[in-house]
Formats: structure tokens, C-alpha cells, sequence
């Protein structure tokens, strides 16, 4: 029987436990060095026509006359305490305005016609690019007005 020995210096040791402590950070570096995608990203909505802007909200169990109203607006570059709260709403969708702050998008407008007895319930769709990037519902009336997520069932 044979028996082999080996007998390590205490410099070459330290050497090779440099060595693999500088492989190891480095790898952890690039292996977690990947930004994350944004949250709006995750899910990804097309809305280039009416019709699918519509299939969106009855998907969510709305009802509407689909006819539309329009605008273009800015999403400010700095959000102030009324943007931080609604985006904050978006986020509870898995939206995330903070990616297009200074993009131009489209708000889309929809009455929506099954939400009980209240006539006076929107829902606001928008889209930068052809891509849902937020959305709510919001009851218009000056007395019981209301702004929540698109998804709320409550």
C-alpha cells in the first residue's frame, strides 16, 4: 500500500486561500450585479387599440360603453406627495411611474357602466408606447369621490 503525503507551506496556504476568497468575491459581485427589471415590466399589457384597452377593464370585471376620451400628459420628472400616493396605487398593480418620469403618455377614459348604482365611476388607462403603465378607477363626484386601484374589488 501506498501512501502519499503532502506538506504545504504556510505561504503557499495563504496564497491559495487569497486566491480563492478573491474568486469568490468577484463572483458574487457579477452574479449579483444584474439591476432588476421595473415592477411595470413584470407585467406587460398591451393597449394599442380600443378594443384591447377595453378587453383590459372587462377582463377586470367592468363593463363599459366603450367610448373613449383622451389626453396626453406629462409624468412630472419630480413626483410630489399627491404623485408618490398614486403611484403608490399603481404599485399595488404592479405598475411603477417612477421608471417614466418625464415621458409623455396617453391617458384613456372610460365610463364604466356596472359599478352599482353609481353613474359617475371612470376608469383611467395609461399608456406610454402602446403599453398599459398604469391604470385606476375613480369615482368622479364631488361628495363620495373615490381613487383606487383598477384592480380594487373593494
Amino acid at each position: 500500500m501506498r501512501m502519499l503525503t503532502f506538506k504545504l507551506k504556510p505561504k503557499t496556504a495563504f496564497g491559495l486561500i487569497l486566491l480563492l476568497t478573491g474568486v469568490i468575491v468577484i463572483l458574487v459581485t457579477f452574479v449579483g450585479n444584474h439591476p432588476a427589471k421595473p415592477a411595470s415590466k413584470l407585467q406587460t399589457v398591451s393597449c394599442k387599440t380600443v378594443e384591447e384597452r377595453v378587453n383590459y377593464i372587462n377582463s377586470l370585471g367592468y363593463k363599459t360603453d366603450s367610448c373613449e376620451e383622451s389626453k396626453e400628459i406629462i409624468i412630472p420628472q419630480k413626483f410630489n406627495e399627491v404623485y408618490n400616493k398614486y403611484n403608490e396605487i399603481q404599485k399595488q398593480q404592479n405598475f411603477d411611474l417612477t421608471a417614466y418620469k418625464g415621458k409623455t403618455a396617453v391617458m384613456y377614459t372610460y365610463h364604466i357602466t356596472n359599478y352599482g348604482d353609481n353613474d359617475n365611476v371612470i376608469a383611467n388607462l395609461i399608456v406610454l408606447d402602446g403599453e398599459l403603465i398604469g391604470a385606476d378607477l375613480c369615482d368622479t363626484s364631488a361628495d363620495d369621490g373615490f381613487l383606487v386601484a383598477l384592480n380594487d374589488k373593494t
